[in-house]
């Protein structure tokens, strides 16, 4: 009799039952969890040590009552469910769920979808790892507790619709804070001084650093005055090379991808979302059509493990010496850890799981973002294993001695050996400039810069992850749901240059539970939680002491929060200079979900609202109106106006004041430096401005 193999995904079984003997195998899938706590209801008893109330949702219930029968004609039922936390309680709650015999089940686990693995793991089954169970049932019960018990808090105190996360809060207060830190920034000006110089046929950029026996700090030069003195005194003046020191420095090659690395890399280079970066990421995983075979292209893409297989390894230094030459392999393999002794999701880091696939050989197979998810992860895994390059740093002072002596600093990078920079070109290098110390030169240029200090950037999808990592905020499994829920629920949006802006009802529900819910909002607290969580998988603390020690502080202060803190405290109205045009009486302001609105305090007898004009500009389609943002049942940002639905303009971007000089519109941003406008019938941009008469 054959034997029955569940995994959670149809894509995962169709991969796995291109390769496996289809007379001895079955493989179906489970379609992620049979099994849940019920929507409705808290489905936990708190009282009986945290017992959950799992339920099989009703979308499920057929499959699984197929399931039962048809498992009776099977010797044998494995559980390939993935090989972390939340896999292992996939296969747990599917043997319970089933109600499979201890003599019946196999647990398998493997870190990639090829057939030399799925043998490799057919050969070795193991039994279901119950401590990881409990450690993901902790995750979801306090994930449950703090959400249901929160929630419900929130409507009360500011209005239905909000909800609050373990982990999410953390994240938005990285982003309230973040914000209000570039609010309070003052940008201060400052100048610097380059000077162009010549020699013979080459020339090269200094940058003045010192004066005298004085080195220039940044604020040396405040306004134009002082920099335009030094550049009418300097122009024409004749220098000469006072020192030169080079230096060679190794490179080495950055470690294989991490879940958390992986996802910060591709918002750097393909602008992908952390969301967008799994979703791709899971597809390569699962198993890709290459001609006539189903195959996974990549390791397991939750982990936060460096590990490599030392059978990778071989083969990466196998096809680096064909490819590039012996040199190109370091004498001694190159081998990684992570700085996080919790690192232990997976056997593995991200690789693919065959270096001789390159990406070009896979290009018709792969969609465009497939394909460029897969050149990113190979050529890390190739570069990760080639050898260090080799970096000439050449540091030279170049001075004008005149009444008084001016310094200029030149830095060089030259590359005397690329190693890894061969398939990852990382580095903007430098031509050697071959002078000589007391080499005589002339300034061909003096050139100063205004510069204005910034504040610190706003959050993207890359440098939160990256924060949330370092503060031990989730685990590589949470990290792009974290940030999905925040713009899902309306907390965040994205600006125009990607990065996260709280929203109005963000900031507010910031502020409600940073103040009054430490247990949730505090770093420390959050990754004291994480790392608990780490020890009951690891069996040294027991999941009901750690759910208690949580629970019991934080619903003694849910309570006492409930009698203190009043829905006034929280949505203070302000008042307007506006009249109701229904009733006559002075608008307020308030809040939903959305952001702000004015509306009339009569309410509900007078319903009248109006929304908040944030832009000051005018509509361009109805020419009465004006353009407000206004918020999509997703939660997204756009713009309209606000007489619709008598008027339907709406644009995606921010529109800005300039107006289109060909149809009126107002221009919104194409990219960094060209403006286009905002009608689709209009074709106009700034690029093409020297053509409009």
């Amino acid at each position: 009799m054959k034997t029955l193999v569940i995994v959670e995904s149809p894509a995962k079984a169709k991969t796995i039952n291109s390769f496996l003997d289809s007379k001895k195998y079955k493989v179906i899938a489970s379609m992620g969890h049979i099994r849940n706590l019920p929507k409705s209801t808290l489905g936990i008893d708190v009282e009986k040590d945290f017992e959950p109330k799992y339920i099989v949702p009703k979308d499920k219930i057929k499959f699984v009552n197929a399931l039962k029968k048809e498992i009776k004609d099977y010797d044998k039922i494995i559980l390939a469910s993935d090989e972390d936390r939340e896999g292992e309680a996939i296969s747990w709650h599917l043997k319970e769920a089933l109600n499979i015999a201890d003599d019946k089940y196999q647990r398998i686990a493997f870190h990639e979808i090829t057939p030399e693995a799925i043998n490799e793991a057919l050969n070795n089954p193991r039994e279901i790892d119950m401590d990881m169970v409990l450690s993901q049932q902790a995750r979801r019960i306090l994930d449950r507790l703090v959400g249901y018990k929160l929630s419900p808090f929130l409507w009360k105190k500011i209005f239905k619709g909000l909800s609050a996360g373990r982990v999410q809060t953390p994240a938005l207060r990285l982003i309230v804070e973040r914000e209000r830190e570039i609010e309070k920034f003052k940008s201060e000006e400052y100048w610097t001084i380059d000077a162009q110089f010549k020699k013979d046929k080459k020339s090269y950029i200094g940058n003045l650093f010192k004066i005298n026996d004085e080195v220039l700090d940044k604020f040396y030069f405040k306004d134009s005055k002082k920099a335009e003195a030094i550049k009418t005194k300097l122009e024409k003046q004749d220098v000469s090379i006072d020192e030169i020191k080079k230096s060679s420095t190794l490179k080495k090659p950055y470690p294989p991808f991490t879940t958390s690395t992986l996802q910060q890399s591709a918002y750097q280079v393909y602008r992908f979302s952390a969301k967008k970066t799994m979703m791709v990421a899971q597809k390569l995983y699962e198993g890709i059509n290459i001609g006539k075979k189903q195959i996974g292209l990549i390791t397991y893409m939750r982990t936060d493990s460096l590990n490599l297989s030392m059978g990778s390894i071989m083969n990466a230094r196998d096809f680096i010496q064909k490819s590039f030459g012996e040199k190109y392999i370091p004498s001694k393999f190159n081998i990684y850890k992570a700085k996080s002794k919790l690192a232990q999701e997976a056997h593995e880091a991200i690789r693919v799981t065959d270096v001789n696939r390159t990406p070009e050989d896979l290009k018709e197979f792969l969609s465009n973002d497939e394909y460029k998810l897969y050149d990113l992860i190979w050529k890390r895994f190739v570069a990760c294993q080639m050898a260090n390059a080799i970096i000439e740093k050449e540091s030279m002072i170049t001075s004008c001695k005149n009444t008084d002596n001016y310094y200029f600093k030149t830095d060089l990078q030259i590359i005397k050996f690329d190693g890894f920079l061969k398939i990852m070109p990382i580095l903007d290098a430098d031509q050697s400039l071959s002078l000589k110390e007391n080499d005589k030169a002339e300034i061909d240029e003096i050139i100063p810069k205004q510069h204005f200090t910034e504040p610190p950037a706003r959050y993207n999808d890359a440098s939160l992850i990256k924060t949330l990592e370092k503060y031990g905020i989730g685990r590589p499994s949470t990290y792009a749901l974290i940030v999905s829920i925040l713009i899902e629920r309306g907390y965040v949006n994205y600006n125009d240059g990607h990065a996260f802006v709280p929203t109005d009802i963000g900031l507010k529900t910031n502020d409600m539970l940073v103040d009054n819910f430490q247990e949730i909002a505090d770093f420390e607290l959050t990754k004291k939680i994480e790392d608990q969580l780490d020890e009951i998988a690891e069996e040294k603390v027991k999941w009901t002491k750690v759910l208690a020690n949580f629970y019991e502080p934080f619903d003694k202060n849910l309570q006492e929060k409930y009698e203190k803190i009043t829905k006034l405290d929280l949505t203070n109205n302000e008042t307007t200079n506006e009249v109701c045009p229904e009733c006559g009486a002075t608008l307020v302001i308030k809040m939903s979900r959305f952001g702000k609105f004015m509306a009339c305090p009569n309410f509900p007898k007078c319903r009248f609202t109006k929304s908040i004009n944030e832009l000051n500009i005018p509509c361009p389609k109805c020419k009465t109106g004006n353009i407000v943002r206004k918020r999509t049942k997703r939660g997204k940002s756009v713009y309209g106006c606000d007489q619709y639905p008598k008027c339907d303009f709406i644009v995606n971007q921010k529109p800005l004041k300039d107006k289109c000089p060909k149809c009126g519109y107002p221009l919104i941003n194409k990219n960094k430096k060209i403006k286009k406008c905002s009608n689709k019938n209009c074709d106009y941009d700034t690029s093409s401005a020297t053509d409009i008469q």
